[in-house]
């Protein structure tokens, strides 16, 4: 099982929590992410790849 959270490029970033069946899966997988305005990265561990992302909050709304 790989690690829920990791740094990279002194940045957190968390884990999918999806194990794709193909390298081409969890390609579309993470241009979808970037379209939604999301940092990636992948770790290898164990043979297999493993996808991870971040989003900077850029807006705080607070309801009353």
């Amino acid at each position: 099982m790989p690690e829920n959270v990791i740094l990279m490029k002194e940045k957190k970033f968390l884990w999918d929590r999806i194990e794709y069946p193909s390298l081409e899966k969890m390609l579309e997988a993470m241009n979808g992410y970037k379209a939604n305005g999301f940092e990636t990265e992948t770790s290898e561990e164990s043979g297999k790849t493993y996808l991870y992302t971040r989003r900077v909050v850029k807006e705080v709304i607070v309801a009353t």
